[in-house]
């Protein structure tokens, strides 16, 4: 016997989808939309549409965007010789977030795992290797700060990319582990996130 009609069923399954959503939570969002105005439910829809349809990706860092380059591509007064690697673009709104970072940033999209079937070719890290090897003149005045997460697989990604950008730049530096093993920048406090920028190491 189905407990729902096939509509609020089907909506259900559909917030299951989104990350951090259970049953019991996704069954909470589906009741309050049904009881929710019209406009309210009509306004969450036509959001979520109108995001899919203009946000992007930044061609130049890979940060979500609607406009190409992005806005920190775009600022002159960030250090373009300061350059940080994430591996979401929710790591650079945590990193705003401290206003201790003045440079630039790239995303991965990911981080190297193999179990997971996620090798090289599934980043960004072609595309990291061919920014930083644009500017031949300069490139030996680059830092590049790597900021992935603190578990095993940032940690190999920032291993891996440490020894194909160490010959090409002036500086490869790790942030510092103020920030536990095993957590995400997404959920790292501002405090703990300048602490950690501000005591990189080089590697």
């Amino acid at each position: 016997m189905q407990l729902y009609p096939s509509s609020l069923a089907a909506l259900i399954e559909a917030l299951k989808k989104l990350p951090g959503i259970g049953s019991k939570t996704a069954q909470r969002l589906a009741i309050h939309l049904l009881h929710a105005p019209k406009g309210e439910a009509e306004g969450l829809a036509r959001a979520i549409l109108e995001t899919r349809e203009k946000i992007f990706f930044c061609s130049v860092c890979g940060n979500l965007t609607d406009k190409d380059p992005c806005e920190l591509c775009q600022d002159e007064r960030r250090d373009q010789f300061l350059l940080c690697v994430v591996e979401w673009p929710r790591d650079i709104i945590a990193f705003e977030r401290t206003r201790e970072f003045s440079g630039v940033y790239h995303v991965l999209h990911g981080a190297l795992s193999p179990m997971d079937g996620i090798g090289p070719d599934d980043l960004k890290i072609n595309e990291l290797l061919q920014r930083v090897s644009k500017d031949k003149d300069s490139i030996k005045e680059m830092e590049v700060v790597i900021a992935t997460n603190p578990n095993v697989e940032g940690e190999a990604t920032a291993l891996y990319l440490a020894q194909l950008l160490r010959p090409l730049v002036g500086k490869v530096t790790r942030i510092a582990h103020g920030l536990p093993v095993g957590g995400d920048l997404e959920f790292a406090d501002t405090a703990t996130l300048s602490r950690s920028l501000l005591e990189r190491r080089e590697i």
